[in-house]
Formats: structure tokens, C-alpha cells, sequence
């Protein structure tokens, strides 16, 4: 385990929500709630569990490298997707966090938006990493090409 997460522990718990926008409702919307509903677990539960989060938009690009499945061009997803992800020290810590009478009624504003409802599913960190530097990649490379390792 690196230290991508700075003070994420070995096994610490990542949570992800899917948001699929309604249609009548903007990126802009979603952004405006979920900065309000992230500043409020940074605010009261940074102490009480709260490791760090982002928040990522489908960009509508598919990796044609990376995917198995047809030889999409863009994804229908694209502007009206977003994931939640969160990193917590226990799942216990952020079930309580939910249970917060200063979460819910921010929560409640961003599932207003969402055509999916809301299924928030926890999961157990079993890697992360940073890249290398510079230096370091380059001395791996050699190290690979001196022993033969792919």
C-alpha cells in the first residue's frame, strides 16, 4: 500500500456513489450541492473518520485499450454521470457520518438530482499507489531490463 491518500490507512474503506443526472438538471447543479454536502463531511467528520474524497464526471471517453467490450466512441453517459468517491478510516465511522443531522438535509438536496436513486457501495482498499518520479521510473526500467522482467 502507497500513500496515495495521504493518512489513508491499510484498511481503510472507500465508498463510491454513481449519480446519473436528471434531465433537467445541469452539472452545474450537481457541483453547487455536492460542494456544500463535501464541505459539511469535511467540516464535522474530518476528526470522526473522514480521510478525503473527489468527485469525477464521465467525460464521455472510452478507452478502446482498456476495454473489452466493443469499440465504443463515447459513452451515453457522457456530462451525466459522476462518481462520489470517499475514503474513510471504517465503514462504522461513515455510517455514523450519515446518520449526521447536518448531512441529511444536504444529501437529501443532491439525490433530487439523481434519475438512479442513490446505492452507495463500500469497499476494502486493498491497493493504491502514486506514480513514480522521474528518477524512479527510469530506475525501475533498468532494473526490469537488467533482470529480464516484464
Amino acid at each position: 500500500m502507497s500513500g496515495l491518500i495521504k493518512n489513508f490507512p491499510n484498511d481503510g474503506v472507500v465508498t463510491i456513489n454513481r449519480v446519473i443526472l436528471k434531465p433537467e438538471y445541469t452539472i452545474d447543479d450537481l457541483q453547487e450541492r455536492v460542494a456544500f454536502l463535501c464541505e459539511n463531511v469535511k467540516t464535522y467528520h474530518s476528526d470522526t473518520g473522514f480521510v478525503g474524497g473527489f468527485v469525477a464526471l464521465n467525460s464521455g471517453q472510452v478507452s478502446n485499450e482498456g476495454s473489452t467490450v466493443g469499440q465504443a466512441v463515447e459513452s451515453p453517459m457522457k456530462g451525466k454521470e459522476a462518481l462520489i468517491i470517499t475514503f474513510w478510516r471504517s465503514f462504522d465511522e461513515h455510517e455514523e457520518s450519515h446518520r449526521s443531522s447536518t448531512f441529511q438535509p444536504l444529501f437529501k438536496e443532491v439525490l433530487e438530482l439523481c434519475e438512479n436513486g442513490n446505492e452507495e457501495i463500500a469497499y476494502n482498499m486493498l491497493w493504491s499507489g502514486a506514480a513514480y518520479s522521474a528518477e524512479q521510473a527510469k530506475a525501475a526500467q533498468e532494473a526490469k531490463a537488467k533482470y529480464k522482467v516484464a
